[in-house]
């Protein structure tokens, strides 16, 4: 397997410390507002990384934290009059729910920033007696000119960082660049204790701590978006190496930003797609098929008509599995031979090799693709689209794929929808009626007008 290591730029071959054995840290969410297709991206990314290494034969420890502590929570639950806990509590459960919505599997470990602040205490106390560290009036900083590295992830030079700096102006900094390990307590602030007065820990060292808590001072995979690589990543190696002198990650991975139009999709901009209003309107396995049909590393336009193409595309991606369905009467697929044909045994290697060239899930989809149209072709025995079926959904399955929504929720909902768009049309609101239309179609189903009445049937059924 090679990878690529935004530390090196380059694609390198997956070595891991302890042999067969891989541990990941993925940057998690700041909880105060709901998760949208950005933040989905990133979890779907490192879900699938995960994910496949298991499938390779490594066990993977994954570790994946809540930033549950941070300006942006302090500022809502103000805002809104209640303590900070409650917030990043709710939006907590509410990213839990969206991304199990998406498939989107437990990492091992979820730790949360304010369970670890004593070990983030620990930390900053190591990096003031080893020099690297400041104290200003109950405020802790990191001396950046004491660590020549800074810079190395993300290639910025000191100076440049130095002349171009955004930053507020603080008088008690040796140098405008360095940044803040422990805050200081302001009224409306929770705080805890520390040896310099109350206060609460800064976002770089949060991260630094709960990885070298649950995965040891070095390891071997360390990710999360593009965004991250400057100041938080290169920050946290700063922190983690100022202590221990080893190197904290062997492989930084980065996945790109979802655009909408030509702008980046954020928080900050106000042009954020949330995860809930999406799995409103999507079958959440077709959103994850459009966001694995662009490689991890590039940048991905958000299209909401590609989404709709994305749904065809799953529905001819798992009519063979569904065909396959038809042969599994009286326990048949127990008695049929497990074995791939060989005309079919190629797919599996193809899916492999474009896996294993750092994550090439565009590759490994058409491998996915190419089965299923083989498995489509005329005069295959039932035999050999029972164990090509089974081979095509133990791959999608790696990716996270299942096939379209069936569930019962889905049917209330879109019986629902065929009640409102028979009113619509009662009323001669053709254009509403065709607005529900797409809507049911979005949900995995075709409608049809008869002189009895409207008819449905989901989009596999049609033959």
């Amino acid at each position: 397997m090679k990878i690529h290591n935004t530390m090196t730029r380059t694609k390198e071959e997956l070595v891991p410390l302890t042999p067969d054995e891989i541990k990941m840290y993925s940057c998690g969410v700041t909880v105060y507002d709901l998760s949208h297709v950005g933040h989905a991206r990133m979890m779907i990314v490192f879900d699938v990384i995960s994910r496949y290494l298991r499938f390779r034969g490594y066990r993977v420890t994954f570790v994946r934290n809540f930033t549950d502590i941070e300006d942006k929570i302090i500022r809502r639950a103000n805002q809104e009059g209640v303590p900070a806990s409650e917030v990043s509590e709710r939006y907590i459960d509410a990213f839990r729910q969206d991304i199990a919505a998406l498939g989107v599997l437990t990492p091992e470990v979820e730790p949360k920033a304010t369970e670890h602040v004593p070990e983030m205490i620990a930390l900053i106390e190591r990096l003031v007696a080893r020099g690297y560290a400041y104290v200003v009036e109950g405020d802790v900083y990191f001396e950046i000119r004491r660590f020549p590295a800074y810079g190395k992830l993300s290639g910025k030079n000191l100076e440049d960082l130095l002349a171009g700096a955004r930053v507020e102006v603080d008088e008690r900094k040796r140098d405008p660049r360095d940044f803040a390990l422990w805050k200081g307590a302001k009224p409306g602030e929770p705080a805890w204790d520390s040896p310099w007065g109350p206060g609460r820990p800064g976002w770089h060292i949060e991260c630094s701590a709960m990885a070298i808590r649950y995965l040891g001072e070095s390891f071997d995979i360390h990710g999360g978006g593009e965004d991250l690589i400057f100041p938080h990543h290169e920050c946290e190696i700063a922190q983690a190496e100022g202590i221990t002198g080893k190197p904290f990650a062997r492989y930084w991975l980065h996945n790109g930003m979802v655009n909408l139009g030509r702008e980046k999709m954020s928080k900050s901009l106000g042009n954020t797609l949330t995860i809930r209003d999406l799995v409103a309107r999507h079958d959440p396995a077709v959103l994850r098929l459009f966001l694995l049909g662009t490689h991890y590393r590039s940048p991905l336009e958000w299209a909401e008509e590609r989404v709709i193409d994305s749904a065809r595309a799953l529905e001819r991606l798992w009519r063979p599995i569904d065909d396959a369905a038809k042969h599994d009467t009286a326990g048949a697929l127990a008695l049929v031979d497990s074995a791939v044909p060989a005309e079919l045994a190629g797919f599996r290697q193809q899916f492999i090799e474009a896996m294993d060239d750092d994550f090439n899930t565009p590759e490994a989809l058409a491998a996915l693709f190419d089965l299923s149209r083989a498995l489509r072709a005329e005069g295959l025995p039932p035999g050999a689209v029972v164990s090509g079926a089974r081979e095509l959904r133990e791959l999608a399955g790696v990716l996270g794929l299942h096939g379209p929504r069936r569930a019962e929720l889905d049917q209330a909902r879109l019986e629902r929808l065929i009640d409102e768009r028979a009113e619509a049309r009662r009323q001669r609101n053709w254009r509403r009626a065709d607005e529900i239309r797409v809507e049911i179609e979005q949900l995995g189903a075709i409608v049809e007008d008869k002189a009895t009445g409207t008819e449905w049937r989901w989009k596999s059924q049609a033959r």
